[in-house]
């Protein structure tokens, strides 16, 4: 038997997946994960209540709950292929006893007849990404030894790559299976971009706990966040120059907040340039990209900030008291 844990805020889509995952060889748990539940779940396995902090919270109660061994875990706004069960039985089937996790084949669908957007074009990017928990099993053994998620990264936003390294540093392999899963690009806000940069308060804890090759530990793609920071500091540089220019009204000022917003005007309009490249181009995605490039790297740096401040005494979490953290056990 093996179980499959999958977190929910109720989305239409949650009907789909447990369709396509019904077997008797596995074992349903879904976290509902709504702080205000108003309506039961109807599902083919069991339920259970979530924290209401995030899915790393959520996916921890799921997996603390489970019966079996392996644990699968599922976004629940993936469809699997079909035979997805039966690849799953044979993937953890061919796992020998180093192997701590799976992870599943992440296809992500874009258009046809045009360009992806830039949030097509980020979710797409889930498809390349490494132990991603859209579709990944982990032994229970593994999760027990190293504690589970952790629960301080409460977006779904590198709390797989945090979770996998530590597996892999307490003596697991990780691999790919064969199983396949789709998972669809979801609708969002023009501004979806926007809300998308507070996992740059999740990216400051990660500094905090690794240090400063935090990213090629996790397996992390390099980020925009030093240009981020070096277009912002022009822009306030150009606001505090120009101000002061204003006021005592001498060239050398004037000429120093021109530099300055010269430096923003440049770094903002390669930013934008680079998301609209790519894009369909059309009057709607060029002006959102134009407005959220202006706005992102402020916010980005803002964020940076804030979680720097919050977890400026953070330390790696820790296996639960008396468990072998280095330790491989067989199925």
């Amino acid at each position: 038997m093996i179980s499959v844990v999958i977190p929910t805020l109720g989305r239409p889509s949650l009907s789909a997946l447990l369709e396509r995952i019904r077997d008797d060889d596995l074992e349903i748990i879904v976290v509902d994960d709504r702080p205000d539940r108003d309506d039961r779940l109807e599902t083919p396995g069991r339920v259970i209540a979530g924290p209401a902090r995030g899915p790393a919270a959520a996916r921890n109660a799921g997996w603390r709950a489970a019966r079996h061994e392996w644990v699968v875990f599922l976004d629940d706004d993936v469809l699997p292929d079909p035979d997805w069960p039966r690849r799953l039985k044979a993937d953890l089937a061919a796992a020998g006893p180093e192997i701590g996790g799976v992870q599943g084949v992440l296809s992500v669908p874009l258009p046809d007849d045009r360009r992806p957007t830039d949030w097509e074009r980020v979710t797409a990017g889930l498809a390349d990404g490494a132990w991603i928990t859209a579709d990944m099993a982990f032994r229970r053994t593994a999760l027990s030894a190293v504690g589970g998620f952790d629960e301080r990264l409460p977006r779904a936003f590198r709390e797989d790559a945090e979770l996998a390294f530590r597996v892999r540093q307490a003596g697991w392999q990780l691999r790919r299976g064969d199983r396949r899963t789709t998972h669809p690009v979801r609708p969002e806000s023009r501004w979806v971009s926007l809300r998308t940069q507070r996992g740059n308060a999740d990216d400051a804890l990660l500094r905090r706990l690794y240090g400063p090759r935090w990213r090629d530990l996790l397996a992390i793609p390099p980020g925009r966040r030093p240009r981020h920071a070096a277009v912002t500091a022009a822009g306030a540089l150009a606001l505090a120059t120009g101000v002061t220019a204003a006021i005592t009204r001498r060239p050398g000022w004037a000429l120093a907040a021109a530099a300055a917003t010269t430096a923003w005007a440049a770094g903002t309009a390669e930013f934008a340039a680079t998301r609209i490249a790519p894009g369909p181009r059309d009057r709607h995605e060029v002006a959102t990209m134009l407005l959220t490039s202006v706005a992102i790297p402020p916010v980005a740096i803002a964020y940076w900030l804030r979680g720097w401040w919050r977890w400026r005494s953070a330390e790696p979490a820790s296996a639960p008291a008396g468990t072998p953290a280095t330790r491989v056990v067989a199925a």
